[in-house]
């Protein structure tokens, strides 16, 4: 059989890899130019591949297509195959076929990454044998060729799942859906919701789909009547039939053979959105088997993502926190919302065309100092010059900070959380939230 993989970045190097373990005529082609990383793995498994362009005669001489996530239908290669009845699959249904291990799959459009990694903490934690993999960057194909692990805990994007047929999840989560990527789905929200429910096809009695009953558009597109799995549906609205849901701060889980009641006081995760994302990661451990005592003591431990609501350090009874992975107004809503003590907050950047209205009610609420951190920072001055009593302005991470020392006093928040992309200023939002824990470890913290 001949396979012609298209993109050779993390999830189509690790296909490739897989296919040649499995003995497959292999092809890769990649449009721009490929990481040294993955031609080293390329070529230490001798595997032909081109970059900077498309051989359409030798792609399509293949018998099956395996694309990277990133490449949309419409590319002119991928129409061609198409015409030609060539099939078109993605990483994650190519890697399904080489392992018996059951998949327990994440998306939805905002925390996906939080609850993955939450997900396999707990797990692991607990004794379980699981491997991660994924939109987390990390490929399935490739780990599939050892096939050490009983479970993967995979996170799944939309464009992932849009070509993925005969996998199926075991465990299949959807923890919302909000607008996002809709320039690749005719900017058709119900397109977007269809591909976002395509990680419970295939389920049985014996699978589980968890999912957000709060979130109005996963309940109208979702046709629990004809599901051929087990729904389990979690709330904190106390929707009628949830049996996932928080009393106080215990997660109750109430599905027949693995009811439980988990305190998650300890966690570390804040904020209403981290309520749902634990809600589904404990409802996840709960259907492995693994008791609440297990899953209480790792909920203590976890550690987030580099960015992401992220503890830097505590001085004088300040806190310091990185959200640098805030970059939109929906994130900086979460982490305000989940901060209970006055905020002292950094922001700006490159504007998305935000409209900060919804952060109105909780920056009068809650901020006292707003720190503008961008090279043109006139229309967070405007949406908040009213409301927040004191803003200043600059474009040195380190000044930020030591003003934020200066103006805090202790049981304050000092919260980066941009709301703006980093492009002004730094190369990337990793490198925005780096340089604040470094300025806040130099500064405040005296490392």
């Amino acid at each position: 059989m001949k396979l012609a993989i298209l993109g050779a970045g993390e999830s189509g190097v690790g296909a490739a890899l897989l296919a040649k373990a499995k003995g497959l005529e292999v092809f890769v082609s990649d449009m721009g130019q490929i990481k040294e990383v993955y031609k080293a793995k390329l070529a230490t498994a001798a595997i032909p591949f081109e970059e900077g362009t498309h051989t359409f005669d030798r792609i399509l001489e293949a018998n099956e297509i395996v694309k990277s996530p990133g490449i949309p239908d419409k590319a002119p290669i991928i129409q061609e195959a198409l015409q030609r009845q060539i099939p078109v699959i993605s990483e994650i249904e190519f890697a399904g076929r080489y392992t018996d291990a059951k998949f327990i799959c994440i998306t939805g459009t905002n925390g996906k990454t939080t609850t993955t990694l939450l997900t396999y903490h707990l797990l692991k934690s607990a004794g379980i044998d699981v491997g991660l993999a994924g939109n987390i960057g990390e490929s399935l194909a490739e780990k599939v060729i050892d096939n050490k692990h009983a479970y993967y805990v995979v996170e799944l994007s939309s464009f992932q799942l849009d070509n993925m047929y005969q996998f199926k999840a075991h465990i299949g989560v959807l923890l919302n859906i909000t607008p996002d990527h809709l320039d690749r789905y005719g900017y058709d929200i119900n397109k977007y919701a269809a591909s976002k429910l395509r990680v419970a096809q295939n389920m049985s009695g014996a699978d589980y789909f968890i999912y957000n009953a709060d979130d109005d558009t996963i309940r109208n597109a979702f046709d629990s009547a004809s599901f051929g799995g087990t729904t389990v549906p979690f709330s904190l609205q106390g929707k009628e039939g949830a049996k996932v849901f928080f009393e106080g701060s215990h997660v109750k889980v109430e599905v027949r053979f693995f009811e439980g009641e988990v305190d998650t006081a300890k966690s570390a995760l804040i904020g209403k959105h981290n309520q749902y994302n634990t809600m589904a990661a404990v409802a996840i451990a709960k259907l492995v088997g693994v008791e609440d005592s297990q899953i209480e003591q790792a909920l203590e431990t976890f550690e987030n993502a580099d960015h992401r609501l992220q503890p830097v350090g505590v001085a004088k009874e300040v806190t310091y926190i990185n959200d640098s992975k805030a970059t939109n107004v929906e994130a900086v809503w979460y982490a305000l919302e989940g901060i209970k003590q006055p905020i002292i907050w950094i922001a700006g950047g490159v504007d998305k065309g935000n409209d900060y209205s919804a952060l109105e009610e909780l920056a009068r609420e809650k901020v006292k100092v707003l720190v503008c951190l961008g090279k043109d920072n006139e229309k967070l001055k405007q949406s908040f010059g009213r409301i927040v009593p004191i803003i200043a302005e600059t474009t040195s991470i380190e000044y930020a900070v030591r003003l934020s020392r200066s103006l805090a006093v202790p049981g304050d928040v000092v919260l980066l959380s941009p709301a703006c992309a980093s492009f002004d200023l730094f190369n990337n939002y990793e490198h925005r939230g780096q340089r604040f824990r470094e300025a806040v470890e130099k500064i405040v913290l005296k490392k």
